[in-house]
């Protein structure tokens, strides 16, 4: 029987809810009857950012949504949950006959659980935590779980692009036919492209992802997201991939190559988008299908390996009416290169290019870039971009300047001719036809 309550001849949404949710917890699964309408899952804890009137639920295909509750509205426990993370971690079934996936954890919103008797959100610290929290990974593949540290990924350091390609290394020779990479999204691009440089020879997909809102809201892409990046993990792709929500509907994740994508917005789950070209292709985690629309290299036949290390001593200026000469010049004395996020073409103010050749004389790496992002470098069209090569100035073409930045921190690491290889295509991360 369903009861409803009115304060001043209005139904009491508190009230009403607390109603239907009597003898009802947090981590139950129900049925949620509105009008003609039925919805089951499991009942999520009420976040800060849900209205009210919502009742979150995590569906049986592990998607979260959230439904308004009013006159018409019953709720029905069908089952009540486990009162443990163990006994529910114990029931999980591994086929060891399905691909082996190893899924490496490094932080961010994707690596974490709901904690149903607090309600509160927390970072997997173990395996075992990263498959509760999807315990639906277990049925697409036989995956290998490990936890390589747990940071929010603004503070991702280069020093850690190595410890997760050492680990990568591993994976790969000790049987995985491909890795998951869970990371947060605001320096996902840096990590994803350090990797396409560092490793060489990749035979099967690497893939990163990311989640841009938490696990207990219902607007969460963290379920999908990481599905997604399992089936293209267990794909015949190869190389450096991102997979991220490719519009703001639930039907599909974009594949991009880790050199040439960047997170575009704040907050939308459509954020990461493919630069001065297409995304690889799409994948359909409900149908397991892969649509693949872009160009994929041939791998050589050679053995993985890890191909040079990082220079940390790299900086990025973003050129801009207030930038000086002290302090460019004070960039030059520090770091044994220089990435600059040019305008338009690839320009600087005049007065800056006198000291732009001064640091290159003192044998300091100056590359260029364009804070445009679509289109190209080119310092032929107008005599101060001429000026800019005369000084030694290296134009980096369509290359994004936070690709440029990785590139440069590992090229220095080379035994090569650094102008040599900042101009040539390494992992795709230039493009000679342009999509913009």
């Amino acid at each position: 029987m369903k009861i409803v309550f009115y304060h001043y001849g209005i139904p009491s949404i508190d009230i009403m809810k607390k109603e239907l949710l009597e003898g009802i917890e947090v981590g139950d699964f129900i049925k949620i009857i509105k009008g003609t309408k039925v919805y089951k899952g499991t009942l999520m804890p009420h976040h800060r950012f849900s209205k009210e009137e919502l009742i979150n639920l995590k569906r049986e295909d592990g998607y979260n949504i959230g439904i308004d509750i009013d006159e018409s509205t019953d709720i029905e426990l069908i089952k009540r949950r486990k009162k443990s993370l163990e006994e529910d971690i114990e029931e999980l079934e591994l086929d060891k006959n399905k691909p082996k996936i190893s899924i490496l954890g490094t932080g961010g919103t994707i690596a974490s659980y709901v904690d149903y008797d607090t309600g509160a959100v927390h970072p997997a610290q173990s395996a075992e935590e990263m498959l509760y929290s999807n315990p639906e990974i277990g049925e697409i593949c036989f995956p290998s779980v490990e936890i390589l540290f747990s940071k929010l990924s603004e503070d991702i350091e280069p020093k850690d692009w190595i410890i997760i390609a050492d680990k990568v290394l591993d994976e790969f020779r000790s049987g995985a036919e491909g890795v998951v990479i869970a990371h947060g999204t605001d320096t996902m691009s840096y990590t994803s492209a350090a990797l396409s440089f560092l490793l060489k020879y990749v035979p099967k997909p690497i893939v990163l992802v990311g989640s841009q809102r938490s696990s207990d809201r219902p607007s969460s892409d963290s379920h999908l997201n990481l599905l997604s990046a399992i089936e293209v993990a267990k794909s015949e792709l190869n190389g450096v991939f991102v997979v991220m929500h490719d519009d703001m509907s639930d039907d599909r994740c974009a594949i991009h190559r880790g050199t040439k994508v960047r997170k575009m917005h704040t907050s939308r789950r459509d954020a990461f988008q493919s630069i001065n070209t297409e995304p690889i292709g799409s994948i359909y985690p409900n149908n397991c299908e892969i649509e693949i629309s872009g160009h994929i290299s041939e791998i050589e036949e050679a053995e993985l390996c890890k191909y040079g290390s990082i220079e940390p001593n790299v900086s990025l200026i973003y050129s801009n009416p207030s930038l000086n000469e002290d302090e460019l010049r004070s960039a030059g004395e520090k770091n044994k290169g220089i990435v600059v996020a040019g305008t338009g073409l690839g320009h600087v103010k005049t007065q800056l290019i006198p000291v732009i050749k001064e640091i290159v004389e003192n044998g300091t790496h100056v590359v260029m870039t364009s804070q445009c992002l679509y289109g190209t470098v080119n310092c032929n069209v107008y005599s101060s971009g001429r000026k800019l090569i005369e000084a030694g100035v290296i134009p980096c073409g369509d290359m994004l300047p936070e690709t440029a930045l990785v590139k440069m921190m590992w090229a220095l690491t080379l035994d090569e001719d650094l102008r040599d290889t900042m101009k040539s295509n390494i992992a795709g991360e230039l493009t000679e036809r342009r999509v913009r």
